[in-house]
C-alpha cells in the first residue's frame, strides 16, 4: 500500500483544494492567500511537492486531485492500524473503544458493516 502523509500546512492547502476542485490556479494562489497567508511562491511550491506526490494535478492551470478526501483518509486509517496494531481490526477496536458501552444504534451499524464485508 501506497503510504500518503501531508504535513499540517500540505492537509490545510489540500482541504482547500478538495473544497473548490477544479479550481484555477490563479484562483488558488489568491484563495491561499486570503485562507492561509501564504505567498504566489509558497502555493507553487507546495502544489507542485502534492502533484509530483500524486495527490493533486495541475492541468491548464486547473487543479484537481488525483486522489479524494474520503479516499485519502481511509488509506491512512488502513495504514494506521496497520503500522499501531499489526492490521488487526479486532485490536483496533477494542483499543478505539476502550471500555465504553456501544449503544444499540452503533452496535447494529457495526454489525451491518461487518456482515456486508465478511468474506463467503
Amino acid at each position: 500500500m501506497k503510504k500518503y502523509k501531508l504535513a499540517e500546512g500540505e492537509a490545510k492547502f489540500t482541504d482547500l483544494v478538495w473544497k473548490n476542485e477544479p479550481i484555477n490556479s490563479g484562483k488558488l494562489v489568491k484563495l491561499c492567500e486570503c485562507e492561509l497567508s501564504w505567498k504566489k511562491s509558497t502555493t507553487y511550491t507546495v502544489l507542485k511537492k502534492l502533484c509530483d506526490r500524486g495527490i493533486l494535478q495541475n492541468k491548464n492551470a486547473v487543479v484537481t486531485s488525483l486522489i479524494k478526501k474520503d479516499e485519502f483518509y481511509g488509506l491512512k486509517s488502513q495504514q494506521f492500524v496497520e503500522d499501531i496494531f499489526g492490521g488487526s481490526l479486532p485490536k483496533f477496536l477494542t483499543a478505539f473503544i476502550g471500555g465504553k458501552k456501544l449503544s444499540k444504534s452503533q452496535a447494529a451499524e457495526l454489525k451491518k458493516l461487518i456482515d456486508d464485508h465478511k468474506e463467503s
